[in-house]
Order: C-alpha cells, then sequence, then structure tokens
C-alpha cells in the first residue's frame, strides 16, 4: 500500500477560511502528479483526504482542528419519517450514469446553482473554467449521474467509488425545485446506492461545528468521524 512518505506533499500558505468567518486556513495536497488507484484513494479518504478536480487534499491549520471528516454508516442507517417523506416524494425521479458532464446542459444547472446558491462562497460567480477544473476533471472510479423528470435535467451527482464505499465529491440541482430537497434526495440515494453494492461508507467531506452549513451531515447517523486518527462512531 503506498503511503503519504511515498509521494511528495505540499501546503498552501495561509489563507481566509471559507467555513469560519475569521480564521484562517492552510491546505495539504499530495502530488498532482502522482497517480492515484482506487485503492490509493480509499486509504487517502480513510485518513481523512478529499478529491477536488485533481487535487487530493485535506486541511492543515495548526491553530484550528473543526474540519473533521464524517462518513455513514450504510448498513446501520435507516431512513426517518422526515428523510421518508423526501425518498416518497421523489419517486417520479430517475438516476442513471452519464458518460461527461463537459455539455451546456449540465454547466448551465451547475452555473444557476452556485450563484443562486452559493452567492456567498469562494465559488461564486460560477464560470466554465471552474466547473471544468472542478467537476469535470475526475479520477479512474468517478461516475456521473444524471437525475430527470422525464426528459427534464433536475439534478447532477458526481461521485467517487472507493474500495470500501462512495466518497460524495458533490451535487448541484434546479434550484427551482425546492420542495423536493435534492440536496437530502441525493445523499439518501447515494447511501442506499452504497448499500445495493455492498459498500459500508458513503463519505461526506466535513463537517464542521461552527459551521451552520455543515451540520446537515449529522442527520445521517449514524455516522462516523475522524478524531484524532481514529474513527469514532455517533448513534
Amino acid at each position: 500500500m503506498t503511503s503519504l512518505k511515498d509521494i511528495k506533499l505540499y501546503t498552501t500558505q495561509l489563507h481566509p477560511c471559507s467555513y469560519l468567518p475569521g480564521e484562517q486556513a492552510r491546505t495539504l495536497f499530495i502530488d498532482p502528479e502522482f497517480p492515484v488507484t482506487q485503492d490509493f484513494h480509499t486509504h487517502l479518504s480513510e485518513i481523512g483526504f478529499r478529491r477536488s478536480g485533481a487535487h487530493m487534499y485535506r486541511p492543515h491549520c495548526s491553530n484550528c482542528q473543526h474540519c473533521v471528516a464524517c462518513r455513514v454508516v450504510v448498513d446501520r442507517f435507516t431512513p426517518n419519517k422526515r428523510f421518508r417523506r423526501i425518498l416518497k416524494r421523489n419517486e417520479d425521479l430517475r438516476v442513471h450514469p452519464v458518460d461527461t458532464i463537459n455539455r451546456d446542459e449540465y454547466y448551465q444547472l451547475y452555473e444557476t446553482y452556485i450563484n443562486e446558491r452559493h452567492k456567498d462562497g469562494d465559488m461564486y460567480p460560477a464560470s466554465r473554467e471552474q466547473f471544468e477544473s472542478f467537476l469535470v476533471q475526475n479520477c479512474e472510479s468517478t461516475v456521473y449521474y444524471r437525475v430527470s423528470c422525464g426528459a427534464k435535467l433536475i439534478a447532477v451527482m458526481i461521485i467517487d467509488v472507493l474500495s470500501n464505499g462512495l466518497s460524495a465529491v458533490y451535487t448541484f440541482y434546479d434550484v427551482n425545485e425546492q420542495k423536493r430537497s435534492l440536496g437530502n434526495y441525493a445523499i439518501l440515494w447515494q447511501i442506499e446506492e452504497a448499500r445495493r453494492q455492498n459498500l459500508p461508507f458513503v463519505y461526506l467531506g466535513y463537517w464542521i461545528r461552527d459551521c451552520e452549513k455543515m451540520n446537515y451531515k449529522l442527520q445521517y447517523r449514524p455516522v462516523e468521524l475522524l478524531l484524532n486518527q481514529r474513527w469514532i462512531r455517533l448513534t
């Protein structure tokens, strides 16, 4: 198994934190030229790394440990009443894999989503270059899923398939379909897809206690949090 000792690592300069106002952040990257196999990608996920485009990264802040890797325990997860309602509400949707999302239809949905839902984020305003570097650039185990209602594009899920789970890279969706709770639906669908593939986890990225936007991740209990290099289960 390849370890971090076998590859070059890089850190960014301090920059404003995207999640906690007033905080400074630093990020650790692995060498983007290093080939990341599915097994190594799984190992990196197990020690708290995430993928963004061509980069595998994790927070590397000396005075802050608020970004905590989070994953859903698939075989122990049972949808509560609210989640069952969301699944029922979206029974008319169809999900299927597509080879690429590098097309105008997908970019237009992404552009509207970013510009309407994330005006306070570091991806605003959306651009085609940003879309391609962030989501079109993938790895060997990336799968794109199109979510449709009839012929209408409703949402797109970008998922990395790991040896021990699915990594929810990103989801964007039609902002006019608020009643569907598409963000929740996407996670619920991925949990069920992991169950179908006999994979034990769905990786949801980082939970940040003091960031309201990230608190939703603890709703999918039981979850495991990577604390002091150990996965700790919350039920």
